[in-house]
């Protein structure tokens, strides 16, 4: 095992974390990211999107510190994650020009051990241009049996394999290169208050035809609130998350395409729903392919849902 205090090695990955009012949980990131063990020498870039009140600069800055990490704390004045993302990614990129691997964790989850080392080992083996690994909740009031089945805490799983794309950006690796041919920035800022941001990214990366790997071994968990375990988060979420769909749908398909599966997915998410009420007895769960189509509608008529932006 290394000891980086003795051995600082040259910075090969970059970690970005992105932040916004959990102070507490982010401490938790911080100290997960910096145990990590292994041959991949690693800095660690913060970005604090509250700008009135950057308490997570601040501890970023007090844990990093008492660390032999290299680091960088900045403060996103400009509010939604996509600017907060972008700005991680843009820091990072001109900070430490010699990493070709930046990766990405959100502030409310902590990298298992050996979570680095599986992202870039991976990276290297295979040339992948972009790396997602498992995202397993741990829920702060465990939820019932009908919540855990919900479609929305369900993601990719199984073995170590290379993809068609990733879905979310909470646990990934991405290939310098990947930066150098896309557009900047590389999250749509369109999506800064409604999310998927990270999904319209990763479907520009498929279209680009970069390769994408899914790593068994590099593991995160991350915490649930028990606010977001209620069935009216899940609804409203199922409704944003149709809502995305149409608007990724809008930037890379002709319009009548886009318009035509708004009509296919109405009938077809009915005939769902009452298969999924029928087979389980949950109108919760009967209520995700009946609102997902509703999400598409309402947004093709210009109204999003914003649940990033906050109040002050």
């Amino acid at each position: 095992m290394i000891d980086r205090q003795q051995r600082p090695m040259p910075v090969e990955a970059v970690i970005c974390i992105p932040t916004f009012r959990r102070p507490d949980w982010l401490r938790r990131t911080l100290a997960s990211v910096a145990a990590q063990q292994g041959d991949v020498g690693y800095a660690v870039v913060v970005v604090d999107n509250d700008g009135a009140n950057p308490v997570g600069a601040a501890l970023a800055s007090e844990v990093l510190g008492a660390t032999a990490l290299p680091h960088t704390v900045v403060v996103e004045h400009r509010q939604g994650n996509c600017h907060a993302i972008n700005r991680a990614f843009e820091v990072a990129l001109a900070t430490y020009p010699d990493a070709p691997y930046l990766l990405m964790i959100d502030d409310d989850e902590i990298a298992l051990p050996g979570w680095l080392q599986a992202m870039v080992g991976l990276a290297r083996e295979r040339g992948a241009d972009l790396v997602g690994g498992p995202v397993i909740r741990q829920f702060e009031v465990e939820p019932d049996a009908t919540v855990m089945r919900h479609p929305l805490f369900v993601s990719i799983d199984g073995e170590t394999r290379r993809i068609d794309q990733l879905h979310g950006s909470g646990n990934c690796l991405i290939q310098r290169r990947v930066f150098e041919r896309l557009p900047a920035p590389p999250f749509d800022v369109r999506f800064n208050f409604l999310g998927g941001g990270d999904m319209e990214f990763f479907t520009r990366c498929r279209l680009a035809g970069f390769e994408t790997w899914w790593s068994a071994e590099a593991v995160a968990h991350e915490f649930v609130a028990s606010g977001r375990t209620t069935a009216s988060f899940l609804m409203k979420r199922s409704l944003r998350t149709g809502s995305i769909n149409y608007m990724i749908d809008r930037l890379h398909r002709p319009l009548a395409i886009a318009l035509a599966k708004n009509a296919a997915s109405l009938g077809l998410g009915v005939l769902r729903g009452v298969s999924v009420l029928l087979r389980t007895g949950s109108p919760l769960l009967a209520s995700h392919p009946l609102l997902m189509p509703v999400g598409r509608v309402v947004a093709s008529l210009g109204l999003l849902p914003k649940p990033y932006r906050s109040s002050t």
